[in-house]
């Protein structure tokens, strides 16, 4: 049971969290090229109900809108990504429009005195580097440091935090590997060059923006338990999981290489032959913060039975429900998990400020007829969660700021508009914004920086 005062640190950030796909719409506008997502969302049976995301929110129309609506929230933060494909045309273009759009909603932002926290990548790659190979290609690390300079030339006056990438895991292993994610490909070579590809272009953007910037990456990290910690394969199941989902991507980033018995599972892929004389070094990079996406747990064994995740070297793994609580996307709510990643963060790698930088859940939200939902789940799971968070505080971890995920109700990846993230209410068809209880709640919290006795 976590033990909880409720009271946050002087200077904490309360923000919420979006991603340009998942919210922006004006998907062929203003000289927005493809992306992998647009094309993957048009391929029959990929998406839920043939959804995409050439509407999403509509925030591209409604920035005034949703800028208003923070400041309503209580925000002090606010956590974007920057739309690759609007930035930089087919011909490798700057899109004068697309950047305008970025420098009207970091200004709104600063003269409500809400923090920008900048996402470079979110998923989106443009489709024209997809068609040359995407993250399986080494190139594209490149291209990608070439976009960050655009945008921090752009931006980098006005924005002090960034983030390089969002998830790399999604981006390699789901996306090349499982193909549940765009490109969707299911190639587990091109998923493991992938890895290291993105991780590549990772320190290169660090190395574009130097020190002028506060630079992260944000990764979702998992605790994993094996059903039986007495039995072998149960215990080898979750070091394959916590190899893949972990530590393959915090060490290189933390402790300059990566970890020996992953180098070993994905020795039949090849994965060691893509990393180059130089690379562990830029990857490695000193960084000014961790950002940590939490939403659940895995419960593995390497026995039969139970669920097979969908990414690569996962033959012999299964996940096993432990009978929990689950959102709507089937996630077991898994508040100590989050503890448990923080004080691990805190106990085995270099130490830095940290930023929950995606926290939610979706639930089967139901609207009255003004759109104001009353969802209680929500409100006790960020309650639970936060309280998770203020627990690892007072414990050491160095925890700086928490983003809900997210802001707005949105395209919701492969699962279209069928799942409902937002502390938003958004009607997908005259796109009004009603906060819903939990994101009132939400407000109360962040004013009073500190969670209801």
């Amino acid at each position: 049971m976590l033990v909880s005062d409720g009271v946050f640190p002087e200077g904490f950030l309360w923000g919420a969290a979006t991603a340009a796909y998942q919210v922006e719409g004006a998907a062929a506008e203003d000289g927005r090229c493809e992306s992998v997502w647009d094309v993957f969302s048009r391929q029959p049976g990929r998406v839920a109900n043939g959804d995409t995301g050439e509407v999403a929110a509509n925030h591209y129309h409604l920035l005034d809108v949703d800028l208003a609506l923070m400041s309503e929230l209580n925000l002090n933060a606010y956590r974007f990504s920057v739309s690759w494909p609007r930035i930089v045309d087919d011909d490798g273009a700057v899109n004068r429009k697309g950047v305008d759009f970025y420098e009207r909603l970091v200004d709104g932002l600063l003269d409500r005195g809400i923090r920008p926290f900048l996402t470079l990548y979110h998923w989106d790659l443009p489709q024209r580097h997809e068609s040359q190979g995407g993250w399986a290609n080494r190139d594209t690390a490149q291209h990608f440091a070439d976009y960050t300079q655009i945008v921090h030339e752009a931006l980098g006056d006005r924005v002090e935090d960034w983030t390089t990438l969002n998830e790399p895991y999604c981006a390699s292993l789901l996306g090349y590997g499982a193909g549940v994610h765009a490109p969707g490909r299911r190639e587990p070579k091109a998923a493991a060059a992938a890895v290291h590809h993105l991780l590549l272009a990772h320190g290169l953007a660090r190395s574009v923006i130097g020190d002028k910037g506060r630079v992260g990456i944000t990764l979702n990290l998992y605790p994993v338990d094996p059903v039986d910690p007495s039995d072998e394969a149960d215990v080898d199941a979750a070091r394959r999981v916590d190899g893949l989902q972990n530590r393959i991507f915090l060490d290189p980033v933390l402790k300059g290489a990566y970890p020996q018995d992953v180098l070993d599972d994905l020795q039949p892929l090849g994965f060691a032959d893509h990393i180059k004389p130089g690379d562990l070094a830029l990857i490695a990079a000193p960084l000014d913060t961790l950002g940590v996406n939490y939403y659940t747990g895995h419960h593995v064994t390497g026995r039969p039975g139970g669920h097979t995740p969908e990414w690569i070297g996962s033959e012999h793994v299964h996940n096993v429900p432990r009978g929990l609580p689950t959102t709507a996307m089937g996630w077991e709510e898994l508040p100590d998990g989050l503890f448990r990643v923080l004080n691990r963060l805190h106990a085995e790698y270099p130490r830095l400020p940290i930023h929950i930088t995606e926290n939610g859940a979706a639930y089967d939200d139901v609207a009255d007829p003004r759109g104001f939902v009353v969802d209680y789940g929500r409100q006790r799971y960020f309650e639970q969660h936060l309280r998770a968070v203020e627990t690892a505080i007072r414990a050491g971890v160095d925890v700086r700021g928490y983003f809900a995920w997210s802001l707005l109700d949105n395209f919701e990846w492969a699962e279209g508009y069928a799942k409902r993230f937002g502390v938003t209410h958004v009607d997908f068809d005259t796109f009004v914004r009603t906060p819903k209880l939990s994101g009132r709640w939400y407000a109360t919290v962040a004013r009073a920086n500190a969670l209801p006795e």
